[in-house]
């Protein structure tokens, strides 16, 4: 019987400088979208700056199953042909999904009205996250879904009519917000969405992209079952969440600088700059024209003096997937750091809290863990700030790139392991953080 390999692991050694100019792989959430709404568009939609994640090819991998056609002519590009509104077929087996949570949140609302039955299923991981929060109100729009104990696999049945719906988020969530927006495509009459804070407008703004009527009205987002969209250029931007890992390097080693070009400042997810500015980070930022409805900008990173600070509640949901490296920052401030009202990181791709808090115990970090969020007491007052250790990621990549920027504070080594998932979300981190000074090898 053949041995089951260990996952893949890092060691990270300590050092104080970062350097250069870098440029990090396109954002996750643009690219998922502008593959699903190509897919349902009339026409060609050309794809730029596409991330060749494993998160985002699920998405590709599901499409081409449904029937759409997609090329790959080169690196980073994608082109897609469109079937239409109502062109997608029937897949020949359950779509699987990956790791991918915001995949499999969009299908389901892409595929609630559709003539034909869909499965959706995703790894080890995926099948424990929730999925309810997305189903209830597809189920009030009339989509007919099941889950098992509220997780995958999702079953769709085709073959029913959609409605629209008047829908207050219980919680501020853009999956479940977009998951009933593309559901609403679909739907007779007008389906509306309103959130209870700002969540990332990705799927507004792309939608838009495509030449649908989108109207938003302060937290109401409103649009028209039945209208067809049209293939587009979209030029996906550098992932902001991708460019945290480095914001927050560049901020805490204590010397060098790192510039990070072409990074989306979508406005719904730059809460870590907000929050890392109130901190004292010395972070500027060059805007720059773009093709497509995102913003795109240079920063420039310096290391500084952070100071404790305790989370605004608004923007915690701008900084969600944000927050393990946060907690690396915030373990190098001066003073106390506290975050309060984030116990959505309990269903990320791990308890995201509880990991974190175990990784920084086994680092020497003083923290109290909450059940929806976490205090922590800042920079000790004589030695670095972690010491050496090993850290069990739990397969999350966050946790893991997260885990790897404190080797900039820290006395001793420190030994990762299960980092295969990076790769769900960030292809090439190793490589491009080594560029940056990081001592970083594999395990």
């Amino acid at each position: 019987m053949n041995a089951v390999a260990d996952p893949p692991s890092w060691r990270v050694s300590p050092t104080t400088t970062v350097h250069g100019r870098l440029r990090v792989p396109g954002d996750k959430s643009v690219s998922h979208r502008a593959l699903m709404l190509g897919g349902i568009a009339q026409g060609e939609t050309c794809i730029s700056g596409f991330l060749d994640s494993e998160d985002c090819l699920a998405t590709l991998g599901a499409l081409r199953a449904l029937g759409v056609q997609i090329a790959r002519p080169a690196p980073r590009e994608v082109v897609v042909q469109g079937v239409g509104l109502h062109g997608l077929r029937a897949a020949s087996q359950p779509l699987d999904m990956g790791n991918a949570g915001t995949a499999m949140r969009l299908f389901m609302g892409l595929l609630a009205g559709q003539a034909f039955d869909s499965t959706l299923i995703g790894d080890r991981s995926l099948m424990r996250r929730p999925m309810e929060r997305a189903a209830a109100p597809l189920r009030l729009m009339g989509a007919h879904l099941d889950t098992l104990d509220g997780r995958p696999p999702v079953r769709l049945r085709g073959g029913v009519g959609l409605h629209g719906i008047d829908y207050p988020l219980p919680v501020a969530s853009a999956q479940v917000k977009s998951a009933v927006l593309l559901a609403g495509l679909y739907a007779q009459g007008e389906t509306r969405v309103t959130e209870p804070a700002v969540t990332r407008d990705h799927t507004e703004r792309m939608l838009s992209g495509f030449g649908v009527e989108l109207r938003r009205a302060g937290a109401t987002a409103t649009l028209r079952g039945g209208q067809a969209l049209q293939g587009a250029r979209i030029a996906v931007p550098g992932d902001f969440s991708s460019a945290a890992f480095f914001m927050v390097a560049g901020s805490i080693a204590r010397e060098g600088s790192l510039v990070l070009e072409n990074v989306g400042l979508n406005p719904t997810r730059t809460g870590l700059l907000d929050i890392l500015r109130a901190m004292g980070a010395d972070i500027t930022v060059e805007e720059q024209g773009g093709e497509g409805p995102e913003p795109i900008a240079t920063l420039t990173v310096r290391p500084a003096r952070l100071r404790g600070i305790e989370v605004p509640l608004e923007l915690v949901p701008l900084a969600i997937d944000e927050f393990p490296v946060f907690f690396i920052a915030a373990a190098c401030a001066e003073g106390a750091s506290s975050l309060r009202g984030a116990e959505e990181l309990r269903v990320k791709e791990s308890d995201r809290l509880a990991v974190m808090a175990a990784g920084l115990a086994a680092l020497g970090v003083e923290h109290e863990l909450r059940d929806d969020g976490m205090r922590l007491a800042g920079r000790p007052t004589t030695g670095e700030v972690f010491r050496g250790g090993r850290i069990d990621s739990h397969g999350d990549h966050r946790i893991a790139m997260a885990f790897a920027v404190a080797s900039l504070q820290a006395a001793g080594e420190i030994l990762i392991d299960d980092v295969a998932n990076v790769a769900t979300s960030f292809p090439g981190f190793a490589d491009l953080a080594r560029s940056a000074g990081l001592g970083l090898r594999a395990g």
